[in-house]
């Protein structure tokens, strides 16, 4: 697993053949091309992934009996980084820093195109912090893939990724640069929703971690009970997408994060709700399977502004922090 403080780390990776997998035969006659026309002596090849602050919206994609589980990721100004510096190395093969997920999606990787890796060093380092609703295991995977890509000269393919993170996990959207609907148990991509709304936020994670795998059965429970509601919330954020209208999609996240609470309650939740109108913040966000809760604000807290909010998440027991969320 990633430290969660995020530190770098560094080993060396020597094995040709993909940690626990069988070594193939060699690359496809278009790969083994691409390989002879890469230049020699390349340095470090990287890939980076954007996390996420949870959710604008989590719940079913419509009101049934059986619903999908539908989300509109959060995406953060906040990475994860993995480096690959080919080139002999000293010493005996150490297996590559990287969390078990992302260890099997660069096996994947090489199994799908037929290739072994050359001996090389591996590295990584993230901002992300391990199980609060960050995306972090999502964001690992795919700054894994998009760092192979570079190392064996080839395109990204949107086809390969996808299918590799429906190999192993349920997911977020960090594979796009841009706000989506993604059934996250599907990984389909049901509507693009651009890159015209942006937030400032304030937020704090409360103490604990949350298996989703193990309250996913609940969910489904309160999403079948409350489909109506979670029907017109999501309703009103993807007219507040398609319009451009920032205000509109907070109001309609601080919707989903109430629904919210009643199956995966955050403690602080009456407290930023109460004073959301003091601070003048725009609407409430949660990580709704995760630790995550903040404030939405379309304009940018003056310092004064950040003082109060951090004086009042003091107050509640919390170190807050403050990170631009979107795009727009």
């Amino acid at each position: 697993m990633r430290d969660p403080a995020g530190a770098h780390r560094l080993c060396r990776f020597t094995n040709a053949s993909p940690p626990g997998g069988p070594e193939r035969a060699g690359p496809a006659p278009a790969v083994r091309d691409r390989e002879e026309q890469r230049p020699p002596g390349r340095g470090t090849l990287s890939g980076v992934c954007h996390g996420t602050l949870g959710e604008l919206y989590q719940g079913p994609l419509r009101a049934g009996a059986d619903p999908d589980i539908a989300v509109v990721s959060f995406p953060v100004n906040l990475h994860s980084w993995v480096y690959f510096t080919p080139g002999a190395a000293a010493g005996p093969p150490q297996p590559p820093p990287l969390g078990e997920k992302a260890v099997a999606a660069a096996r994947l990787f090489l199994e799908h195109y037929g290739l072994t890796l050359p001996p090389g060093e591996w590295s990584a380092h993230s901002d992300l912090r391990v199980g609060v609703g960050m995306a972090s295991s999502t964001a690992d995977i795919v700054a894994t893939l998009r760092c192979l890509f570079h190392v064996f000269s080839l395109p990204c393919d949107m086809d390969v990724v996808l299918g590799i993170l429906g190999a192993i996990e349920r997911a977020d959207s960090v594979f796009l640069d841009e706000f989506a609907l993604h059934l996250s148990g599907r990984h389909r991509v049901v509507r693009r929703l651009g890159t015209d709304v942006g937030f400032h936020t304030a937020f704090v994670t409360e103490p604990g971690t949350v298996d989703t795998h193990a309250v996913t059965g609940r969910l489904l429970e309160h999403y079948r009970r409350r489909g109506e509601e979670y029907e017109r919330c999501l309703t009103d954020l993807l007219k507040g997408f398609a319009s451009g209208d920032p205000a509109a999609v907070a109001r309609a996240a601080t919707v989903s994060a109430t629904l919210s609470q009643e199956v995966l309650p955050k403690t602080a939740f009456g407290s930023l709700l109460a004073h959301r109108e003091r601070f003048g913040a725009d609407g409430i966000f949660v990580a709704h399977t995760g630790c995550l809760i903040g404030y939405l604000f379309t304009r940018r807290p003056d310092a004064d502004l950040k003082s109060e909010l951090s004086a009042f998440f003091h107050s509640l027991g919390h170190q807050c922090s403050f990170a631009q969320g979107g795009y727009g």
